[in-house]
């Protein structure tokens, strides 16, 4: 085997470690080896990538130098930071509206540019979570910093404090609004992009009021979820317009002030475990056999109490309650349980 093709095949080993492109990118390559410098191209997530990457190579290769300005490190310094523009827009895995939705954005989240591919934007979530947003539905930071969360699955924005007042917009539940005045039950709010309108006062719940215990925690959490009962199924949804399991689980969380990984698998790894008797709010996971790595998770569901539980199931094609001990392919895949709610 040529040098060359043992660095190819080194380099790739070394970047199975960075193989989960929802929370890493490591597309890197061997060019050429001349006079003994061996030329690297391609592109990283960040500078720490690049060192890790690199660092083993010259261990093995203890002969070569390896030149690394043709390698593009994606996050910036200073960082640059958009916002969503639109009520809700899909983050998909690649640049094109026909690529897998992997997850969904409502206005106001911040994201960081990492780089654009003609009207796409490759963006990282706060979460760390990567993908691509068509570009027109990004904007600048906002200018007034949010006082609410919109806690209803859809809030009408209304132009004036009037129910038959014109309708501006839809706000989805999740969306961090800034307040501006109250009349009567009725609440005045800026949204992220600037749009003003009015939205009945239940619809949202202060940021400075959210549960501060365990327990104001878990009961609020099960009340915000049950209003999500019947809300299509939507593999990468995490808004009122359809949700999936791991989905319903973040935007619950998000709605007390709990933030989570995005998907099922991340949530059990980052979650503290629980033991039976399970309480509201704990998350539930099921998982199917993997030749590789034990049982993969799969699937999340909210604990209403012992095991009856709430969760966006493909099976039903929507947010649904059931027993995971009465459900014999729950039952029988159960892998354990995590909590992310205070003590």
């Amino acid at each position: 085997m040529s040098q060359i093709a043992q660095v190819r095949a080194a380099l790739a080993a070394i970047a199975q470690k960075y193989s989960d492109t929802r929370i890493c990118h490591c597309q890197m390559e061997a060019e050429v080896v001349v006079d003994g410098v061996c030329t690297l191209s391609g592109s990283v997530l960040d500078g720490e990538t690049l060192t890790a990457v690199v660092e083993p190579l010259v261990e093995q290769f203890p002969d070569l130098a390896f030149a690394t300005a043709a390698v593009q490190v994606l996050r910036a310094i200073p960082e640059q930071f958009l916002q969503v523009a639109t009520n809700v827009t899909g983050l998909y895995a690649n640049p094109s509206f026909l690529a897998e939705m992997v997850s969904q954005l409502v206005q106001g989240m911040r994201v960081e540019r990492l780089q654009e591919q003609g009207k796409w934007v490759y963006v990282r979530q706060e979460d760390g979570y990567l993908g691509w947003v068509y570009g027109s539905y990004l904007g600048k930071t906002a200018v007034f910093p949010p006082t609410h969360l919109v806690s209803s699955p859809v809030a009408l924005l209304h132009q004036a404090p009037d129910e038959t007042a014109l309708l501006v917009g839809r706000v989805l539940a999740g969306t961090a609004v800034f307040t501006a005045q109250t009349h009567n039950t009725w609440t005045q709010l800026t949204l992220p992009d600037g749009t003003a309108g009015w939205v009945h006062s239940p619809h949202l719940r202060s940021l400075a009021a959210l549960p501060q215990t365990g327990s104001a925690q878990r009961q609020q959490l099960v009340q915000d979820a049950a209003q999500f009962i019947g809300v299509p199924y939507r593999w990468g949804g995490c808004t009122s317009l359809g949700l999936d399991c791991s989905g319903l689980a973040q935007l619950t969380h998000r709605l007390v002030g709990v933030i989570l990984p995005r998907d099922a698998d991340m949530q059990y790894k980052a979650g503290r475990s629980v033991e039976p008797p399970f309480q509201p709010g704990d998350l539930l996971f099921f998982g199917n056999q993997s030749q590789t790595a034990g049982r993969a998770i799969t699937h999340v569901g909210i604990s209403l109490g012992e095991w009856r539980m709430l969760h966006a199931s493909i099976a039903r094609n929507g947010v649904y309650e059931d027993d995971a001990q009465a459900v014999a392919h729950l039952r029988q895949q159960f892998v354990g349980a995590r909590t992310f709610l205070r003590e």
